[in-house]
């Protein structure tokens, strides 16, 4: 067992008598070591409670299992989020990405995306230095084969948690499990037509688990997913490839970092195209994929080779991106063709494209096929409903796994992981089972805090029919959470309500956050009329008006740096902070209207709904409405409204019985107090 070196938790003395019992007993226990598991086990810990990090092998903690990138757009701002709640990924993506690139800057800022190519060896090591050095965290190899519930004193038939038992009878007592297992719950790889148990490929899948969860009775569906094949650099010809580069001044991803490691030394990214010869192979071998011939739920957004070719037949080639995997490594990723096909075909299709023709490959294509649980299950907190102390967080939620790709839109296919996702849903169900070990209230994030919450928000009140993925679209509200302010959002709400964010990182938001207002006024406190901004090269309309300079920032073209000749202070402002001033200079006028729409969504969002409310007994709900109902046992009416199915007439019969339901309570509780 790895051991943390250094910290204090809030049960310390308790910690020091658990170590010495043959029967460990921590606060929180998370199972799986990759991204999901990685944040919960440290949002856990900041909160002050006992973690444990359960992880098959050790030295694969923290390994990016299949695309050697982080980021991308509306994933970009996940792993903003994350970094505002103090979490780890974007501290450790600053460390080890080798080329950086913001997606869509033509665009405005509401849907800019954050990316970087990523060195695998420099992920982990830097990954794993953190983790096996953190706070209140022990880290510990082990696979656990079942949950231990304790059914007495509760209400519920499957009680609540009360630890895990691993693979070799060894039981550690924890009042919280998080599971984070990815694609390893039942998983099964697919191979041409060769099957066989594996969670990825060398790695064992977690069998009896899920057999723990299925006899809890948790609806246990199935999900696929699919990997390409490396490449051997040496092998390939990039002299008539397009080539991707990184900006020239790298956007780090931490709200801690002014610049990233890697800055002088960012790599090459290369573009190719598959070609109909290569669909041809495709679909001469099509009938020798079990993957394809079994297909359940797959990737709609980001299918595979072979189903990009059946779904669009009449294309002529789809991108594939040719990216490395690290600096001292010869392995090229080529995102865009992952596939199933047997592996003896892989090759030979491979060097039907542009630039591959005599290309050697180091390692298969693969497809995966595992279980996952249906979202409904779960609360805001990632909390099952049906057991206390249970939470769930990545891919075992229907998110989609990494290793999938774009090709319909170019700019599109870079940043196409699902580390993004699953971090996010790490940090929030780690955060949550550690304040509910410490019997602290929660944290809870809403569709208007950050893309987090839409993320939970979309899972738990609509399922996942197939696998879900962040798109800025997804929001109503992506003006205001945009990528540059997830700190302003969130660091305050992990700081106040879970005590989840340190307190270098809290002088450090602070010291910013107070830049910010004063500078801001410092912009409205300075007006010119029309001609006076003329003056300065800013054409305004002549209408004889006023303008502050912080409304001068919603012309087209206008920057802070054009106001410096009239505020000469700016220059003493750091560059970064300045840009953000400025995007909210841009997106002011936006954002009023926005307020009022996000007030609304709170009104909604305020009227409770009791999840054990007899639905059947609330008039003018229609039967296929109450079925759906009982499924999500939505506990607001915003969630209510937004549940697949929900028609405007029983909406309404549901807002009256909220509002009723809402002024019964508060007739009683008003009696009482006058009482």
């Amino acid at each position: 067992m790895l051991r943390a070196g250094k910290g204090v938790c809030v049960r310390h003395a308790l910690s020091r008598f658990y170590s010495q019992q043959s029967t460990p007993h921590y606060d929180v226990c998370v199972i799986g070591g990759g991204h999901a598991g990685c944040e919960a086990a440290a949002g856990a810990a900041r909160t002050g409670a006992r973690t444990i990090l359960l992880t098959q092998k050790l030295e694969t903690v923290g390994e990016l299992s299949c695309n050697p990138s982080i980021g991308g757009v509306g994933k970009g701002t996940l792993v903003r989020e994350v970094d505002a709640l103090d979490g780890l990924m974007g501290r450790v993506a600053d460390k080890a990405g080798i080329q950086f690139h913001i997606l869509n800057r033509s665009k405005g800022a509401a849907v800019w995306g954050p990316r970087a190519q990523i060195d695998r060896t420099l992920y982990k090591r830097n990954m794993q230095q953190i983790l096996f050095n953190y706070p209140c965290l022990d880290v510990q190899a082990g696979s656990v084969f079942d949950l231990i519930f304790d059914k007495s004193n509760s209400d519920n038939p499957w009680g609540k948690i009360a630890g895990v038992q691993l693979e070799n009878q060894e039981v550690i007592h924890c009042s919280q499990v998080v599971i984070c297992t990815g694609t390893f719950l039942s998983g099964e790889i697919h191979m041409g037509m060769k099957r066989f148990p594996a969670g990825r490929l060398g790695d064992a899948p977690s069998i009896g688990l899920s057999a723990s969860l299925k006899a809890a009775g948790f609806k246990l569906g199935r999900l696929q997913t699919g990997t390409p094949a490396r490449l051997d650099r040496n092998t390939i010809d990039f002299s008539g490839m397009a080539k991707q580069v990184g900006d020239i001044s790298p956007t780090p991803f931490s709200y801690l970092n002014d610049t990233v490691d890697n800055a002088d030394n960012q790599v090459f990214c290369y573009q190719t195209a598959t070609t109909p010869e290569t669909h041809q192979m495709v679909k001469d071998n099509i009938h020798l994929s079990v993957h394809i011939q079994e297909t359940r739920k797959g990737p709609r957004y980001c299918p595979s080779l072979e189903a990009k070719i059946l779904r669009f037949g009449n294309k002529a080639k789809h991108t594939v991106w040719l990216e490395p995997e690290g600096y001292d490594s010869d392995v090229i990723y080529p995102n865009g063709i992952s596939c199933s096909l047997p592996e003896e075909v892989q090759e030979p299709m491979m060097r039907t494209i542009p630039g591959l023709e005599n290309v050697k490959m180091v390692k298969p294509a693969y497809g995966v096929e595992y279980d996952y649980i249906d979202p409904r299950e779960l609360g805001p907190t990632l909390g099952t409903n049906r057991v206390k102390g249970l939470f769930l967080a990545g891919q075992i939620n229907g998110t989609i796994p990494p290793d999938q790709s774009f090709d319909f839109l170019i700019i599109m296919s870079l940043g196409t992981t699902g580390y993004e996702e699953a971090a996010a849903q790490g940090a929030v169900a780690g955060i949550n089972a550690g304040l509910a070990a410490l019997g602290r209230p929660p944290l809870l994030l809403t569709r208007a805090d950050g893309f987090t919450g839409v993320m939970i928000d979309d899972l738990i009140v609509k399922g996942a029919e197939e696998p879900y993925r962040m798109f800025t679209s997804r929001s109503e509200y992506r003006m205001s959470i945009r990528s540059d302010n997830a700190d302003l959002r969130l660091t305050e709400k992990g700081r106040r309500i879970a005590g989840a964010v340190s307190d270098a990182r809290w002088g450090e938001f602070e010291s910013v956050r107070c830049t910010m207002v004063d500078t801001k006024n410092l912009l409205k406190s300075t007006s010119l009329s029309p001609q006076g901004w003329a003056n300065h090269g800013i054409s305004v309309q002549s209408d004889g008006v006023l303008r502050d300079a912080f409304q001068i920032l919603r012309y087209p073209g206008v920057t802070t740096s054009h106001l410096k000749a009239v505020i000469p202070s700016l220059e003493d402002i750091h560059p970064r902070i300045l840009a953000r001033i400025g995007i909210d200079g841009q997106y002011d006028a936006h954002l009023a209207r926005q307020e009022a729409d996000v007030k609304a969504f709170s009104e909604d969002e305020s009227l409770a709904l009791d999840p054990k409310l007899d639905y059947a007994s609330v008039l003018g709900l229609s039967s296929e409405v109450i079925e759906k109902l009982y499924i999500v046992k939505p506990t607001t009416i915003g969630a209510a409204k937004r549940m697949e199915g929900m028609t405007p007439p029983s909406l309404i019969s549901l807002l009256k019985h909220a509002k009723r339901t809402w002024a019964q309570g508060h007739h009683v509780s008003t009696a009482s107090a006058s009482g």
